[in-house]
């Protein structure tokens, strides 16, 4: 049977999530100045986790087409390093108390600049919200080992 995307994407984030019960407690992020222990050749970074939702509050969604164009014209010239991208399914409660499911895509950056990636997710989060009538994207901040 051929594993489909979501699949694969659930399972990462499944094994991220079991990795990283098994990390040392800090108490404090690398983005607050504290630095955590890396084994060489990693370094201290910060991973962030951004989810926007694709539903838009007038009806429809956020085209591929339209995610493209948001993603290389204000994600890319801000983390031109790299960056993944995920598909998801995804469900909030929405201003109005309302449970709503819908589409979502997940951004991961990997960071080695904390704290100096503050401005640059607020004004990613700034012009989705702007361009597609949204109400905030949900953020994850975690501190990690990275390299490569």
């Amino acid at each position: 049977m051929p594993i489909r995307p979501w699949t694969a994407a659930l399972g990462a984030a499944s094994l991220a999530l079991a990795l990283a019960g098994c990390a040392q407690p800090m108490t404090q992020a690398p983005s607050q100045g504290a630095a955590i222990a890396c084994v060489t050749p990693l370094q201290p970074a910060l991973e962030l986790n951004l989810y926007f939702g694709r539903g838009k509050p007038g009806g429809g969604e956020v085209s591929d087409a339209e995610w493209a164009a948001f993603l290389s014209e204000i994600v890319t010239p801000h983390f031109p390093a790299g960056l993944s991208v995920f598909d998801l399914r995804g469900q909030h409660r929405d201003p109005a108390g309302r449970i709503v499911g819908e589409a979502t895509k997940l951004l991961t950056v990997v960071v080695f600049d904390a704290p100096g990636h503050r401005a640059k997710v607020a004004t990613i989060v700034a012009a989705y919200n702007s361009r597609f009538g949204q109400h905030g994207v949900f953020r994850v901040e975690q501190p990690v080992c990275a390299g490569g």
